[in-house]
């Protein structure tokens, strides 16, 4: 993406990476005083911090290293004082990482591809999910977006630094995670066990739906990588030179990713009527994209979002609904509106800082608001059910949550359990027992470990099933009304 005008001084653009929780650009640093020098640090925008106050950084640098009743580490100091700046600012996506956090983390990124496949921040001290990959073990275990991992493999995550639990819950194909989930709306910490596996890093996914005699071209996108572009590019020309009647673009549960990327993409989509998207520096100076397209295409396009779409995803979703006049269908996505920065500190470490904000073609900012949709679509309750236990069995006389997403479970494959309130009835006795008979299962009406496993088995199917798509069906709709 290019932006044209003063935006941070002495910051030079070297590239544009993906990070746990969303779209940030990478910068390297230069400083205006000689190498070494100890009377002043300047920065990017120019201000300097001055000696006094380096004076004063220094004696307490100085009294904790001299003083203190016990010997201390100097680098866990100067970590401790680097993390301590950025925590002060109680920003989710500013992030800093010691030299060996650093390393392990890029490791973990690029020797394998093996983990829980979600894309995560930091809200209110807990690791959050923003959203689970398509396909992940994460969308398999039934973790869904804005769910806080309380526990890791029974350990506690608070306190713990972000990248910290990345690499805690990572680890290699076919081990287990067990992670304490606690869901907006639900009083209760559930234990969802996460089977490790390779992420696939497919980015795009394209087919045709046959509805009322026309041709809609689908295309997913999952997250906004390297070759995302380039394979979007591809997809849509084998589409059009199908003669597609209409196109159906879907970045539902896309947590975003790099910003040149979907700046590509919404120059194959976005007329130059307005720009697709806006960034706005400190001092509120705003810098817009505009593509190269003149017209329209010639089929109508519908954009798909839910609240897993994030950051670089609702760039693109905003420059659909404000900019090129499409309709969105679908849920308020995530409402991630900044951007952020990686600054290498020349040791190994670095810090993903958030310096700006972006806006939406008509200027909004969606910040924590999230993008709403011109034609909002729920899809069936089972789709948002919280996942069951296997540690205790549910019987009968029972009244809790976990009944209660059984209760939603059953209900949404056919097995009528009578209410779905939480309490285990005699009717929700019978629809568990005639669940067991068709599945093969000790018929017994109790909810065991067996019986959950399965349960979630065939809610994952359903949900997995085009069939039971109704967002897609609606946007289809609309397009072939």
């Amino acid at each position: 993406m290019k932006i044209q005008g003063k935006v941070v001084a002495l910051l030079v653009v070297i590239a544009l990476v993906i990070g746990s929780g969303g779209t940030y650009a990478a910068f390297t640093l230069f400083q205006d005083e000689p190498e070494g020098s100890a009377q002043s640090l300047t920065l990017g925008s120019g201000n300097k911090i001055e000696s006094e106050e380096l004076t004063k950084i220094n004696k307490a640098y100085e009294l904790i290293k001299d003083r203190y009743v016990k010997d201390v580490d100097q680098k866990d100091l100067l970590d401790g004082a680097i993390k301590g700046m950025v925590d002060t600012l109680e920003d989710p996506y500013s992030v800093y990482m010691d030299p060996k956090t650093a390393e392990q983390f890029s490791q973990s990124l690029g020797s394998s591809f093996e983990g829980i496949g979600a894309e995560v921040n930091m809200t209110d001290g807990r690791v959050t999910i923003v959203s689970p990959y398509k396909d992940s073990p994460a969308e398999k275990a039934g973790l869904r977006p804005k769910d806080k991992i309380m526990t890791i493999d029974g350990e506690s995550t608070e306190g713990l630094d972000l990248y910290d639990a990345v690499l805690k819950i990572r680890g290699e194909k076919g081990t287990v995670v067990k992670l304490g989930v606690q869901r907006p709306g639900a009083s209760e910490v559930m234990t969802v066990e996460v089977t490790r596996d390779e992420i696939p890093i497919e980015t795009v996914h394209a087919k045709t739906i046959e509805e009322n005699g026309k041709t809609i071209g689908v295309l997913q996108v999952t997250s906004f990588s390297e070759d995302t572009a380039k394979s979007f590019s591809k997809e849509l020309g084998k589409l059009e030179d199908q003669g597609i009647d209409g196109l159906v673009l879907d970045v539902r549960n896309n947590p975003g990713g790099l910003l040149n990327v979907v700046s590509d993409m919404a120059e194959e989509l976005i007329p130059n009527d307005k720009p697709y998207v806006q960034i706005e520096d400190r001092e509120g100076e705003k810098q817009g994209s505009v593509s190269s397209l003149e017209e329209k295409k010639d089929y109508p396009i519908v954009g798909l979002i839910d609240r897993g779409s994030a950051s670089a995803a609702e760039i693109l979703a905003g420059a659909l609904k404000e900019a090129g006049g499409y309709d969105l269908v679908g849920e308020t996505s995530f409402g991630k509106g900044t951007v952020q920065s990686t600054v290498d500190l020349g040791d190994g470490s670095n810090i993903k800082l958030t310096m700006f904000k972006w806006l939406t073609p008509d200027g909004n900012w969606i910040h924590k608001e999230g993008i709403e949709p011109t034609v909002e679509a729920k899809q069936p309750d089972y789709f948002y059910v919280n996942p069951l236990s296997a540690e205790k069995t549910l019987t009968f006389d029972q009244n809790n949550e976990q009944v209660e997403s059984a209760q939603v479970m059953l209900k949404g494959l056919g097995f009528e359990p009578g209410r779905k309130d939480g309490y285990f009835s005699e009717k929700t006795v019978t629809a568990v027992k005639a669940f067991q008979r068709s599945n093969d299962l000790n018929v017994t009406g109790k909810i065991d470990e067996k019986t959950a496993q399965k349960l979630q088995e065939k809610i994952i199917e359903s949900i997995r099933n085009p069939d039971n798509d109704v967002q897609l069906e609606t946007a289809v709709e609309l397009l072939t009304k």
